[in-house]
């Protein structure tokens, strides 16, 4: 079993929007491994990260990512720091990873800073998110096989992209 995509992104790139609209698109079902996560350890991502630390809560992630890979068919979405673990990243090169790609503006705009986003807390957001896209934007680009702009794309337009690529002959065909 294998997933059709799997979305990756920073936050506010889409990924809990897209997600559920490109899984109904190509018609299979949706999962999330924050969702995975939150259900498994009966609390919140933020409460993991601010009791057991970012690294406790990358090997929480990672052991979720592997098993959604192992057991889901169809869409997948990972949190937005997912691929930053390197067992992560060698998973994802066996199947279509959708990058979501958000610019700093939109990213800032789209997250509004909220405190649910255990990295994004601090005094300085803006710095905050820029420095997190600095470090990021060359994993999602190492394991996506297709990337999206969003910043200027409904959620509705980022679906068609992502289908365009994934399904290139399903769209030629309409």
């Amino acid at each position: 079993m294998s997933p059709r995509a799997v979305v990756i992104g920073p936050p506010g790139s889409g990924k809990s929007t897209v997600g559920p609209l490109l899984a109904a698109a190509l018609g299979v079902s949706f999962r999330d491994t924050d969702d995975d996560i939150v259900a498994s350890a009966g609390r919140a991502i933020s409460d993991i990260f601010a009791d057991d630390g970012e690294p406790a809560f990358r090997a929480i992630e990672e052991e979720a990512v592997a098993t959604a890979l192992a057991e889901h068919d169809g869409v997948l979405s990972l949190g937005g720091g997912a691929p930053l673990t390197p067992g992560t990243r060698a998973r994802l090169q066996e199947h279509p990873v959708v990058f979501l790609n958000v610019g700093l503006a939109a990213g800032v705009q789209r997250t509004g800073m909220s405190s649910a986003r255990p990295l994004l807390a601090g005094i300085n957001p803006r710095a905050t998110f820029k420095a997190l896209l600095d470090q990021r934007l060359p994993v999602y680009r190492e394991v996506a096989t297709v990337e999206i702009e969003t910043d200027k794309r409904t959620p509705e337009e980022v679906v068609e992209a992502a289908v365009a690529a994934l399904e290139p002959d399903r769209v030629r065909g309409q």
